[in-house]
């Protein structure tokens, strides 16, 4: 039984035979997973109103234990965004008063973003519901071919560690 993913490669495999290979299957395989997860995350999220941008930044502060507090560069670096697209997410969650927002005092140059009470609260019900939804997303995938899969994509990512 095939799925979509086999019918692109076979369209990609009759155009241009010598330049399809196992990186196609990859690239869509991952991207369509991502997608579906992100996609039973994102459901969740709009009914508590929260972008998947500002759910990944309380998630991070929330995963970092008490005083569940980190630099700005920290998650930048933890979340694969931009210090401006982490700036404008720093500043809907203040506003929001999920998250407060301190001087280091031992580093002028730097700040602290610490999650709220509220903001605590708001972290932990999204990650609950959005780790919900997901499970029942994977539902019907057998449990050791999740973890064969989660597995074997460690491999893979620990290997391209070593290209960058």
């Amino acid at each position: 039984m095939g799925d979509l993913v086999d019918e692109v490669v076979a369209a990609w495999r009759s155009e241009l035979p010598d330049v399809v290979g196992i990186e196609l299957e990859l690239g869509k395989r991952a991207g369509l997973l991502h997608m579906r997860l992100n996609e039973a995350a994102s459901r969740v999220l709009g009914k508590l109103k929260l972008t998947k941008a500002e759910f990944d930044v309380l998630a991070v502060l929330r995963a970092s234990g008490k005083p569940y507090r980190l630099k700005p560069t920290e998650l930048a670096a933890r979340l694969w965004l931009s210090s401006g697209g982490t700036s404008n997410v720093l500043r809907r969650l203040t506003e929001a008063e999920l998250i407060s927002r301190a001087a280091d005092e031992d580093d002028a140059r730097s700040s602290w973003v610490q999650l709220t009470r509220q903001g605590i609260q708001v972290a932990e019900e999204a990650v609950r519901l959005t780790s919900e939804a997901q499970r029942q997303l994977l539902k019907n995938v057998p449990e050791h071919t999740s973890r064969a899969a989660a597995d074997a994509l460690r491999e893979v990512l620990l290997a391209l560690e070593t290209e960058y």
